[in-house]
């Protein structure tokens, strides 16, 4: 509800599903087993969900938050609950936006207590399915409140809220040697345009159907070290077509920061989790020595509207050359609902660790590769000359 309507007396009834211990005792958290789903809340329609708040102390990336609407056969949110809630890689901090926030006691901590809250409003005709998955070999712990109000009707130019995970670790680009804005970066930048970008570039999110894309999470470990961005938002709107309908300038300009991202969390943008607060020497600047950072943007004014399907893309270093782990949650309402695409399996969404000394501890098992950047006779040409002046004698 916004400001300008909190005074509206309406004709609807407000609910809430949560975990509290219906013996009167101060039990209030459910134990869900290894492998178990567990329905949360199942609410009949018309209604809206109005709110989530959940507090857990681990499995962020190991339990999924499952999302039906009106009675589909998918579900169309279908996320690890610490990336829904815009906090990659099992880290808690605290931090407010517009539609998430996030509180805990162990800021910049993996896997401790944290509470997580969702005001992103959530209609549905029919019916509300909520669950959660514990892909996790433990127990899991959790405390919920599901808010919710139901009516009569509901209008009819009202969407359905979506989000989707994907990941790929690493990502296949063609130069991960090169550099980004240091001595001889210049050497990552190729023309990538048209079907090289289409085909190439990080997928945030894609889908079929009517409605509007409203913004995203991007999680980046980054094993390089240095600078992770340079890479242009590119935004297909009902089809391929060069330019794209959207073309940006720069990961963090999408992300609407600039010089890199900081370390400030405002409503529509900002750094749930800042990398220069996860290196193993913390630094202001986000590039030292390599660390993981999680952005957001809301597209909350200006959301992208589409009428038949959409593409939303982000280059990875300048032309794909990078070669970072990158996830992300891509949020958007749609006219009917659609499927989430399936996350990929527990061992494969695990966060890369990192030893003592700052040294990354690759484990294939870990590891979910996109498809690799083909190399062209350009891409060819920056990685002989990057060869030639700065590679190892």
């Amino acid at each position: 509800m916004s400001l300008n309507e909190i005074t509206r007396i309406r004709d609807r009834r407000t609910g809430r599903a949560s975990s509290w211990n219906t013996e009167g005792r101060n039990g209030d958290s459910w134990q869900i087993k290894p492998g178990e789903t567990r329905v949360l809340a199942d609410i009949k329609g018309p209604g809206q969900i109005t709110h989530i708040w959940m507090t857990q102390g681990n499995h962020y990336r190991e339990c999924l938050l499952k999302i039906t609407w009106d009675n589909a056969k998918f579900p169309s949110i279908l996320c690890p609950i610490g990336d829904f809630f815009g906090l990659g890689n099992g880290i808690v901090t605290s931090y407010q936006s517009e539609f998430f926030t996030a509180s805990t006691r162990f800021p910049y901590q993996f896997n401790k207590g944290c509470a997580l809250n969702c005001y992103l409003p959530m209609p549905f005709n029919e019916r509300a399915l909520v669950e959660l998955v514990n892909e996790s070999d433990e127990i899991h712990n959790q405390y919920f409140y599901i808010d919710y109000e139901t009516m009569t009707d509901m209008p009819a130019d009202t969407g359905l809220l979506h989000a989707e995970f994907r990941r790929t670790n690493p990502f296949g680009g063609w130069g991960p040697e090169i550099a980004s804005n240091r001595a001889g970066s210049h050497l990552a930048n190729i023309a990538n345009k048209e079907r090289l970008a289409w085909d190439n570039n990080y997928v945030i999110m894609e889908t079929k159907g009517r409605g509007h894309y409203i913004g995203c999470n991007l999680s980046v470990t980054n094993f390089r070290g240095d600078w992770w961005g340079e890479g242009d938002d590119m935004i297909w709107v009902d089809g391929y077509k060069w330019p794209p309908d959207l073309h940006g300038t720069g990961s963090e300009d999408y992300l609407n920061q600039a010089w890199g991202m900081q370390d400030n969390a405002f409503h529509r943008n900002g750094s749930s989790v800042f990398e220069g607060r996860t290196t193993i020497v913390p630094s202001i600047t986000p590039w030292d020595q390599g660390g993981y950072q999680t952005s957001y943007v809301f597209h909350i004014e200006n959301p992208v509207r589409f009428q038949k399907e959409i593409k939303v893309t982000i280059e990875h270093g300048h032309g794909n050359h990078l070669a970072n782990e990158m996830s992300s949650v891509g949020y958007w309402y749609a006219e009917k609902p659609a499927p989430a695409i399936e996350p990929p399996p527990v061992a494969k969404r695990m966060p890369v660790a990192r030893d003592n000394f700052g040294h990354w501890l690759y484990d294939e098992k870990n590891q979910c590769p996109g498809k690799p950047v083909e190399l062209n006779d350009e891409m060819r040409q920056m990685k002989a000359e990057w060869a030639e002046k700065y590679g190892k004698k």
